[in-house]
């Protein structure tokens, strides 16, 4: 080891399943060398991180008109009647619901 260039080993632990899809790769890559495919990722290699948080405000919001409606079907419900106001309401949430899906698709890739 003291005449590489390399003297420096790394190592990372995979499950079968994990061996099998690096195998695969290397295979589309044409190599059967762990070590050139390893490096090869590792250094040119890139990593996509998706940005949940437009799409966690869509729910959390979509859970606040659910409640809405929730409460105006109980009211409803209860006295037999519908208030203008509580469609009002419901077209205001659906109108809410779209606003956040054309601006989290309008973000996308």
């Amino acid at each position: 080891m003291a005449n590489r260039t390399r003297n420096i080993v790394l190592r990372v632990p995979v499950t079968a399943e994990e061996r099998a899809m690096i195998e695969r790769k290397m295979q589309q890559m044409g190599t059967g060398c762990f070590s050139v495919y390893a490096r090869k990722m590792l250094i040119d290699g890139y990593v996509i991180r998706l940005d949940y948080s437009d799409v966690k405000a869509m729910t959390a919001e979509l859970q606040k008109i659910g409640t809405n409606i929730n409460q105006i079907a109980k009211r409803v419900n209860a006295t037999g009647t519908l208030y203008a106001q509580d469609i009002e309401d419901i077209k205001g949430a659906m109108a809410e619901i779209w606003q956040l899906q054309r601006s989290i698709l309008s973000k996308a890739p």
